[in-house]
């Protein structure tokens, strides 16, 4: 067998064992898990309000919009931790460029600021 095809030979031993242990993870964790069911365990709610009725129910749209908010720095995170690793290679037009992004980014969190979508009232 070639070197090649041994590499990929240990990515899939690899692979197998570790759907092999979340397997066995959670059949150990079904079968210590205590089972008590109750109707009350059913009931869907939506953010820790009580259904009205059992038909579609409508959400608050600022939930969403903090979920997106978040997505948004989180992606500013992935993007700044590498540009701050390769910082003295990128020189001068690599600070800038990042300068440029946070800037964006920043008017972003000021418009969503002013437009009162960060108040959780």
């Amino acid at each position: 067998m070639s070197a090649f095809l041994r590499g990929y030979l240990s990515v899939l031993v690899f692979g197998f064992a570790a759907v092999a242990m979340v397997g066995a993870m959670l059949g150990a964790g079904r079968l210590l898990r205590p089972s008590r069911p109750q109707p009350q365990k059913y009931i869907a709610y939506e953010s820790g309000v009580d259904p009205v009725g059992t038909g579609w129910s409508q959400s608050q749209v600022r939930y969403y919009i903090f979920a997106l908010l978040f997505v948004m720095f989180d992606v500013e995170a992935v993007f700044i931790f590498p540009w701050a690793i390769r910082l003295e290679a990128l020189g001068i037009f690599g600070l800038v460029e990042m300068l440029i992004f946070i800037v964006i980014l920043a008017l972003g969190l000021v418009y969503a600021w002013r437009k009162g979508v960060l108040r959780w009232v």
